[in-house]
């Protein structure tokens, strides 16, 4: 087991044998840490939280503390964290509450570069790249193949939905829709499909031309939504994207980005 003589490991974690613990790393009880994870240096992490396998933690990121949210006393709560995620300098990660399930979760394969923060009750899926200094508001959902870009900051209770795109320094207070281009000047707004993005991941041509058809329809038709959906209903071929489109929609509580 590789653990840097000035790291300080309670003796309630439970480390890997071939897991490396970097210098200056603080890894208080409960802390469990999967094979071949490493913490390179100054990585603080408090328990319970259990890390998958193959994931890096860059200097002075921050993992499992307490929440910020004022209604937060101490309970009891975890964070846990999958295999093969890339967790950047300074990104600060904290623990779930009462009010969330007890849980904020992070899946496999993701990025999250420098700054980034990950708020109480947050679950990330998998597969997605969290630019610098994106915030994640308390009880947000990112789903699988996400981008944000930069300096985004992700209001309470909203979903960014599958294979969407944000562009930086965007303020969203609604969800995104899954398989969207949005962007914010100063108002979120949606510009079509994330159709490079989904090149990209191999989807089909006609896929990704039925998702621009219902995202016309969605935002520049003046039609409200219940108009539009029964518009793409039967005006557009039912792919299963169009479907989860749809079902993303009913299923919104805040809105979404128009």
């Amino acid at each position: 087991m590789a653990i840097h003589p000035t790291a300080l490991v309670d003796p309630g974690a439970r480390v890997a044998l071939d897991a490396e613990i970097g210098p200056f790393c603080v890894l208080g009880a409960d802390v469990e840490i999967g094979a071949r994870t490493r913490l390179l240096g100054h990585v603080f992490m408090e328990g319970p939280l259990a890390v998958g396998e193959d994931n890096i933690f860059f200097p002075y990121s921050t993992v499992g503390v307490a929440s910020q949210d004022l209604k937060y006393r101490g309970e009891r709560s975890e964070t846990r964290i999958g295999h093969r995620n890339r967790i950047r300098e300074f990104v600060t990660i904290h623990r779930g509450t009462e009010g969330g399930g007890w849980v904020t979760s992070i899946g496999d394969d993701n990025l999250l570069m420098a700054y980034v923060h990950v708020a109480h009750d947050v679950r990330i899926g998998n597969q997605n790249v969290l630019a610098n200094a994106v915030t994640l508001g308390g009880h947000v959902v990112v789903a699988d193949q996400v981008t944000i870009g930069a300096s985004c900051g992700v209001h309470q209770f909203c979903r960014i939905g599958r294979n969407a795109i944000v562009g930086g320094y965007s303020v969203i207070t609604q969800d995104v829709l899954p398989y969207s281009n949005t962007v914010t000047p100063r108002e979120a707004r949606v510009y079509g499909a994330n159709r490079i993005g989904l090149e990209r991941r191999g989807f089909a041509s006609a896929a990704i031309e039925s998702l621009q058809t219902a995202f016309r329809l969605l935002t520049r038709s003046n039609l409200n939504t219940s108009q539009a959906v029964a518009r793409i209903r039967a005006e557009v071929p039912a792919t299963a994207e169009v479907e989860h489109l749809l079902e993303f929609i009913a299923t919104c509580e805040r809105g979404f980005i128009k």
